[in-house]
């Protein structure tokens, strides 16, 4: 199956470039899903509340701790914050680049691609070596031509065509609960912590600072095809609000507000 993305023209116009979608399978280094999202931003007491339900009809994910697990990511944007951009405008079509990693210390990090197509969001995800990650964050995307998979080749290309440099890293804590029916994962981000200077995704002593209040929290529901009644029911009894803005565009407006 075919489906396209949004890429830039020579002259900045947004035009459409073709890319195949790969299926759930693929080599062991690569990891993709397909699945409709909804964002919301809730209290984090009521967020703590809602998790507790949860934990009694869902699976917990197998790192979740008392308060979760960390993850951080190290999010990549064109040279005149197109990706950014796309998001604040509300385009159908756009996409994300980031690495991530769940501590400091880890010897690997994730290289992701989203890409949202109206209410459904396509992720990709490939398992680099710490030392390519590194180079990969320092603007030397040559390690990608080192994998076998295509996605790699792709995220090469496009990350030199489209001159995409590192943006900012930004961290939280998740709670996550999965359920196999419709592949439903609901996570409870909070404590989201950012840094618009330094794009070491490694290091132990990143100074980040807020982005949001530290008493809200963000839920995301994700699902294929629909989402179970009973869940549903679960949401829906939190106080909460829809948001748009990802945390990627929290992180940014910080510093985007203050640029001259």
């Amino acid at each position: 199956m075919i489906v396209r993305l949004q890429n830039k023209a020579p002259g900045g116009d947004r035009i459409l470039q073709p890319y195949f979608y790969l299926g759930r399978g693929g080599k062991s280094g690569l990891n993709e899903v397909f699945r409709q999202e909804k964002k919301y931003l809730m209290n984090l007491a009521d967020g703590q509340a809602l998790c507790g339900r949860l934990a009694g009809v869902m699976m917990e994910d197998e790192h979740n701790g008392a308060l979760g697990y960390r993850v951080r990511s190290l999010y990549f944007d064109t040279l005149d914050e197109g990706d950014f951009e796309d998001k604040i405008n509300g385009l159908e079509l756009r996409r994300k680049l980031r690495l991530r990693c769940y501590s400091p210390g880890d010897s690997f990090a994730m290289l992701e691609m989203k890409q949202k197509e109206g209410a459904y969001q396509k992720k990709r995800s490939l398992r680099v070596r710490r030392a390519d990650a590194r180079r990969l964050q320092e603007g030397d995307y040559a390690p990608l031509l080192e994998y076998e998979e295509p996605f790699a080749a792709e995220c090469y290309g496009l990350m030199h065509r489209m001159c995409y440099r590192p943006k900012t890293v930004v961290e939280y804590q998740r709670r996550a609960f999965i359920a196999k029916e419709n592949h439903i994962r609901i996570t409870l981000d909070h404590h989201i912590v950012a840094n618009e200077a330094r794009f070491d995704l490694f290091a132990p002593d990143l100074n980040l600072y807020p982005v949001l209040d530290p008493f809200q929290a963000v839920l995301e529901v994700k699902y294929d095809g629909f989402l179970l009644s009973y869940l549903k029911a679960l949401v829906n009894l939190a106080d909460r609000s829809e948001l748009s803005v990802s945390k990627y565009c929290l992180a940014r407006s910080a510093g985007l507000k203050f640029q001259i």
